[in-house]
């Protein structure tokens, strides 16, 4: 995860209470910290499975770099769920949680480890048809299905009463997003610093709209992530610990760099995972 250290103060959308449909995913005061893990007595069987899937998992990492096209991946669905049950008590839940809604729906949850999701795939029932475990900065359907539903046909409103800079930001957000490549860095633009008024926020909130993938990131600070119905458009608010906007940003990209995991977590979590490894194998060593 990447620390954004400028301080600023709270406008705009989300400094007001809202009424989200993801409250499922409460965004927390603290910020989460490696720990060893707490393990209940488990049937050996049980445990030597957990570990081969960990082992996996482990040696899949080793040998494939984190930009590889190729992503380690351990498919859960047709495990014992006794097996899947001590899986998710020992690899836990980290910073991140996205949510993907539409075509596809996903629940996706980053574990202790850095760069090691689960992902949950559900059918339009709601009936979970896919569980995988995935190594990588972030699983590849969250910029897949931030696509899902968007246009460029973006009708920018003409200056009216109480709109200052709104047609100018939605100006320069088009032409962003019309000149988007895949690969191009990330153009952000920093809100909170512009004189908006609320008039302006309420004309961007309405025209951009609200896409298929939100993201929450609890690491440097609290992060709300939401693509919006433009291709690569994506709002990034961090809120403090009383969940009050203190910066509020619009940025063009594939995915915000906020919600990716790094090289450096890549590799510190093959470490963490050799160490859990151990721990799991022989717990009666564990003060």
């Amino acid at each position: 995860m990447k620390e954004f250290p400028l301080p600023v103060v709270a406008i705009g959308p989300g400094s007001q209470p809202e009424d989200e449909a993801l409250q499922y995913m409460p965004l927390p005061s603290a910020m989460m910290t490696f720990a060893l893990p707490v393990i209940d007595e488990a049937d050996p069987a049980l445990m030597a499975a957990a570990c081969a899937v960990v082992e996996r998992l482990r040696d899949e990492m080793q040998a494939t770099p984190l930009d590889s096209a190729t992503i380690p991946t351990v498919e859960l669905q047709d495990m014992d769920t006794e097996v899947v049950r001590l899986l998710n008590q020992t690899m836990g839940e980290g910073e991140v949680s996205i949510a993907v809604r539409g075509s596809g729906q996903y629940r996706i949850q980053e574990t202790v480890f850095a760069s090691v999701w689960r992902v949950h795939e559900f059918a339009t029932d709601g009936r979970l048809i896919g569980d995988t475990i995935m190594a990588c900065a972030i699983p590849p359907m969250v910029a897949q299905w931030a696509q899902d539903g968007v246009s460029l046909d973006c009708k920018i409103p003409e200056k009216d009463a109480g709109l200052m800079n709104a047609p100018a930001v939605l100006t320069e957000i088009v032409g962003k997003a019309k000149a988007y490549k895949a690969g191009d860095g990330a153009h952000v633009i920093n809100l909170t610093l512009l004189p908006m008024s609320p008039e302006d926020l309420e004309c961007l909130t309405q025209t951009l709209g609200v896409g298929a993938v939100t993201i929450l990131s609890r690491g440097y600070g609290n992060c709300r992530i939401t693509s919006t119905k433009l291709p690569n458009v994506w709002w990034v608010q961090y809120f403090n610990s009383m969940d009050t906007l203190i910066l509020n940003t619009i940025e063009v990209s594939e995915v915000p760099e906020v919600a990716l995991a790094s090289s450096e977590d890549y590799e510190d979590s093959i470490d963490r995972l050799g160490e859990w490894l151990q721990v799991m194998q022989a717990p009666e060593s564990v003060d």
